[in-house]
């Protein structure tokens, strides 16, 4: 396994590890909220990380870190406006689905050559993800009910929350697509360079808007989960930046979108959720996944 897989599939852990704590937040904070301040908090730390290390970015990586936190910021708008006014079960597996087949499709068009071993893995990776985020996890017996959403135009309409999926998937794909266009000098910049895009980004929604200025504000019993959230993301996207160094785009790519497996096993152990079978099928295609694209893959 070389050290730019081994950085992906850690980089998938923190990823799920920093959704489920980002998921606990959203239960008592307004999920704007939690998007928002966790963005913040992820650029102070980032900028304090990236200034204490030697390194030279150019204009370009620059610019390329700054398409790619639009991108993610929009994504995350995108993909909670989905899950409102969607189905979860259908609007998850798309956004993850699309989300790993764009970068996998730009290494593959920029000259990745991972090997057909690696390429199975990828394909299984994407059933993988299908089968992880196709529906929430079955409550334990005696849990309360969950609280019916009313229909309303946009669930008559389902295309509509799935072309939202779509397009946050895609987005988040052009995230790891964009940060990978950075070199080692670069150092952590271009991270700094999307965090500043994506809180910008938050802010001036805010300030256009009152509701988005009231859903800022944060129950001080969330104040724990979410900057452990925000710090977690930041943890994962620089183990992505450096394992994008390293390794292939295509391979990469695929593995950090493993991260759905590791929210679902959090959920397990630490809200005792019981998982559907078509998940736990889903975590073991999962393994079988990430061990081909580690073992087989090439340059």
């Amino acid at each position: 396994m070389t050290a730019g897989v081994a950085l992906a599939v850690l980089a998938a852990l923190v990823y799920g590890a920093a959704d489920f704590l980002g998921g606990l937040a959203a239960r008592r904070a307004a999920a704007f909220a939690v998007a928002a301040i966790s963005q913040l908090v992820g650029l102070v730390a980032l900028a304090a990380v990236a200034a204490a290390f030697p390194s030279h970015c150019t204009r370009a990586e620059i610019l390329w870190g700054a398409v790619a936190g639009l991108c993610g910021g929009a994504a995350v708008v995108l993909l909670y406006r989905a899950l409102a006014v969607g189905t979860m079960s259908v609007v998850a597996p798309v956004t993850a689905v699309m989300s790993l087949a764009l970068p996998v499709g730009v290494g593959l068009l920029l000259g990745d050559h991972p090997g057909w071993p690696a390429l199975f893995g990828v394909a299984l990776a994407v059933a993988a993800v299908v089968l992880i985020g196709s529906g929430p996890s079955d409550p334990l017996p005696g849990a309360a009910p969950v609280e019916e959403r009313p229909a309303g135009p946009w669930h008559q309409h389902p295309s509509a929350a799935l072309v939202l999926a779509l397009a946050s998937g895609a987005l988040i794909g052009l995230f790891y697509v964009g940060l990978s266009r950075s070199g080692p000098q670069a150092g952590m910049w271009p991270l700094v360079a999307a965090r500043a895009a994506s809180v910008v980004a938050f802010a001036l929604v805010a300030a256009a808007s009152a509701p988005r200025r009231a859903a800022l504000r944060v129950p001080s019993g969330a104040w724990t989960l979410l900057l452990a959230a925000g710090l977690l993301d930041v943890l994962a996207n620089a183990l992505y930046l450096v394992a994008v160094r390293q390794g292939l785009l295509s391979i990469v790519a695929a593995l950090a979108s493993l991260y759905p497996a590791s929210t679902v096993v959090l959920a397990r152990i630490v809200l005792a959720e019981r998982l559907r079978p078509r998940q736990s099928v889903g975590l073991a295609v999962a393994t079988v996944a990430a061990v081909l694209m580690a073992a087989f893959q090439k340059t």
